[in-house]
């Protein structure tokens, strides 16, 4: 199925509110959704790094702090 959206005539607001309605669809389906095997396998390698000693948790503010610094 393809979907037709006139983004361009889109102000950022009506993109945004259109982001969160499919997103509240989506969460109201959460349930039946799977994960695809990817998350999966990222997953298991953060995990190995971590118990190997080469990764290490880092708290929520830190890792905004991060993603900040390299969006900049």
């Amino acid at each position: 199925m393809e979907i037709s959206i006139p983004l361009e005539k889109m102000s950022v607001d009506e993109k945004i509110q259109a982001m969160e309605t499919i997103w509240d669809d989506l969460c109201q389906k959460a349930d039946s959704l799977s994960s695809p095997d990817w998350h999966r396998q990222i997953l298991q390698a953060r995990e190995a790094g971590i118990k190997e000693g080469n990764e290490e948790f880092i708290s929520l503010v830190k890792a905004k702090e991060q993603v900040l610094k390299l969006t900049r």
